[in-house]
């Protein structure tokens, strides 16, 4: 359900943002790496402020619009980290593009109060969940580059990666590695403190049935990569389907209940 604030603030934010964010994107071939990475960083600072506004405002809301935005968020975040240490890596449009639509669907759609709560285990959940968001994020940008510079080198032409392929790959699995432990926490966290972060114990809804098949089938990708040398478009095809059931577990079924059906989960 679309929720309008009572305040402009939000909006400057989410338009000033959003169009920081598409400048790098909609000028790419013009503008220059310097320039690109300036325009992004006022569009994460925004964008920084308006998740802020959202989960530590009084009262604090969250839905699947919030947890994209703070998922491309991060993305951004781990992006500026990792171009001081590969500075060629070209997927800002990409990222710009990803980090402009986010930020207006979390205007637009802000989601519902988030239930006051004196257990430190919910934080703890969230922060875990939208970290592993933001991982796999990277792992998917990632893999989607690599598959496309190769496409490329097998056609004959230049790859337009900026960084050797096994780097690219290199880079895309730790971020699976680093994705998969911290989803692993997260389900153990809501298996084992389910009553005190949602008020039940652990139940089989179609949140945890689509977080497990990710889990289930992100241990299919490790396993295949690092005991039977899996690469190339298996290995990412099954990244993407992991993903894809991440997706569905939080933002699929927040999506349903806010949008479709119309209600706060």
């Amino acid at each position: 359900m679309i929720l309008a604030s009572a305040s402009p603030i939000p909006l400057i934010l989410s338009v000033l943002s959003a169009l920081a964010y598409a400048f790098p994107a909609v000028l790419v071939n013009r503008m220059g790496v310097r320039s690109a990475h300036l325009w992004v960083g006022v569009a994460w600072l925004l964008q920084g402020a308006l998740l802020a506004l959202a989960l530590l405002g009084d009262p604090p809301h969250f839905g699947f619009a919030t947890a994209l935005s703070v998922t491309a968020w991060l993305v951004a975040a781990v992006y500026a980290v990792e171009s001081l240490i590969y500075p060629q890596l070209p997927t800002r449009w990409t990222l710009s593009t990803i980090g402009a639509i986010a930020v207006m669907l979390a205007y637009l759609f802000p989601g519902s109060v988030m239930p006051a709560t004196t257990s430190v285990w919910l934080p703890v959940h969230l922060a875990f969940g939208v970290a592993c968001y933001g991982l796999f994020g990277m792992a998917v940008v990632h893999a989607w580059f690599m598959n496309h510079a190769e496409r490329r080198i097998r056609s004959g032409k230049d790859s337009h990666s900026g960084l050797p392929l096994l780097t690219l790959e290199r880079l895309t699995y730790r971020f699976v590695g680093a994705g998969f432990v911290l989803l692993s926490a997260t389900l153990v966290v809501g298996m084992l403190f389910g009553e005190v972060v949602y008020g039940h114990a652990w139940r089989w809804d179609h949140k945890t049935v689509f977080s497990v098949l990710s889990w289930l089938t992100f241990v299919v990708l490790l396993v295949g990569r690092i005991g039977f040398g899996w690469r190339g478009k298996r290995a990412t095809t099954v990244l993407y389907m992991g993903s894809a059931f991440l997706l569905l577990a939080y933002v699929g079924s927040r999506f349903v209940l806010e949008i479709i059906l119309g209600r706060a989960p």
